[in-house]
């Protein structure tokens, strides 16, 4: 008799914990699947940025999760909040798809941007990698140019900016 009611409060134990865990999975926007990756610290320090020769790209996204039979990055963006996901997040989003279709040869279909108060799935889509790379090229360029306008204009944004001090074009 003693050994069932073990039996009995074992199991509202573990059914607890997977409560618990299926809580936090909601609360941090992960979708379903086994995550095969994170770079928030909360586990383990991440062992390599994953990296792409051809494009000299290298990120961390905070999470892949393996999903169906891909490999999809998750971004989580704790202070961003909006209607829809900013655009500077999706293609950011976009290059850790880059990255995961060029370590594994596969490409994933979609990825997750988590905000406070939604979760988007966005589609890789051809045109958006096309959108990625076209700024990357963008970006690029920039490195070289002798002056680059600010990408914004919001003061608060340049108020925080790590190169205001240096910066000729300050907005605030």
């Amino acid at each position: 008799m003693l050994w069932l009611w073990i039996a009995l409060l074992l199991a509202l134990l573990a059914l607890a914990l997977w409560l618990v865990a299926r809580r936090a999975r909601t609360h941090l926007g992960l979708p379903t699947g086994r995550v095969v990756y994170a770079d928030t610290g909360a586990w383990k320090p991440c062992e390599r940025p994953l990296f792409s020769r051809d494009y000299s790209l290298a990120g961390k996204p905070d999470y892949l999760v393996q999903e169906r039979r891909a490999t999809v990055p998750v971004e989580v963006k704790p202070t961003h909040r909006g209607q829809q996901p900013y655009e500077g997040d999706v293609l950011q989003l976009a290059a850790y798809c880059l990255l995961v279709e060029e370590e594994s040869g596969r490409r994933p279909p979609w990825g997750y941007l988590k905000y406070p108060d939604a979760v988007w799935r966005v589609d890789y889509t051809p045109g958006l990698r096309d959108q990625l790379l076209a700024r990357l090229d963008h970006m690029r360029r920039d490195l070289t140019a002798p002056d680059v306008l600010p990408s914004h204009r919001e003061p608060q944004r340049c108020a925080h900016c790590g190169q205001r001090a240096h910066c000729t074009r300050r907005l605030a």
